[in-house]
């Protein structure tokens, strides 16, 4: 009991004076809780094909949520990063993110089997990038490359491949304006990972700047990626719906 009583006591000492990776530990486990919450009102307010949509939104920053609650906690106990908590979080919401890029075209004709290729390519990412973690500096270089592999096949999707063809296919102001968005998340937002993944010791950025501040930056990566991208698709649901409603209105 003592000890537990001691552990949450260093945890609030870590708040109370600043800690700047607690804090954003903290903050981003309320901003995922409210996103959450917004995208799961919001699914009343779009029309029916793009409730699913909404729904994943709420999923991906609810999940989020949950494991930044943990996230938080193991960190202001331990002082240390939580790695395995974040990659659980990740292989949960990363494909989901991708099943919202099929979503988001799906109405303009989106198949199956690219959402199947973007689920496989988020995956070799996220579980080549754990292994490499964690499995030694003598290999880390080596994992990844892999994981590089599954997120530039993300990339090409997104900015060439059926994805991109289909959102320039749609003749839609709301999904360009959102597809052009969600480029700058996937090239800008999404890159953090990959370049923390580079500075752990033995790797190729490895000095660059401290392997403490990672999950500071893994921190707000996540709260504007994940919330972020549920915004960008609330926006198009929206414009969508209004446009629908215009038409029947006619």
């Amino acid at each position: 009991m003592n000890s537990i009583l001691t552990a949450d006591l260093i945890g609030l000492d870590k708040l109370i004076n600043s800690d700047p990776v607690a804090i954003t530990f903290f903050i981003g486990y309320m901003a995922m809780f409210a996103s959450a919450v917004f995208f799961f009102v919001e699914r009343s307010s779009v029309s029916d094909k793009w409730k699913t949509s909404l729904l994943v939104s709420g999923l991906i920053t609810g999940i989020a949520a949950v494991h930044y609650y943990y996230m938080r906690d193991f960190y202001l106990q331990t002082g240390q990063s939580p790695t395995a908590f974040r990659y659980v979080d990740w292989t949960l919401t990363v494909p989901l993110m991708c099943v919202e890029f099929y979503l988001l075209t799906k109405p303009f004709g989106a198949k199956t089997s690219t959402l199947t290729k973007l689920i496989l390519a988020s995956l070799l990412m996220l579980i080549t990038g754990y292994i490499g973690e964690t499995s030694g500096i003598e290999n880390n270089v080596m994992w990844g490359i892999a994981s590089t592999i599954g997120y530039l096949y993300i990339v090409y999707e997104v900015f060439a491949g059926d994805v991109a063809k289909l959102a320039r296919g749609s003749e839609s102001p709301a999904l360009n304006r959102a597809m052009f968005l969600l480029k700058i998340f996937i090239t800008l937002g999404w890159s953090i990972y990959p370049i923390g993944y580079m500075v752990l010791p033995g790797n190729l950025l490895s000095g660059a700047f401290e392997v403490s501040s990672i999950d500071l930056f893994y921190n707000l990566a996540d709260a504007i990626n994940k919330i972020g991208f549920g915004l960008v698709i609330y926006s198009v649901a929206i414009s969508e719906t209004n446009k629908n409603k215009k038409v029947i209105a006619a």
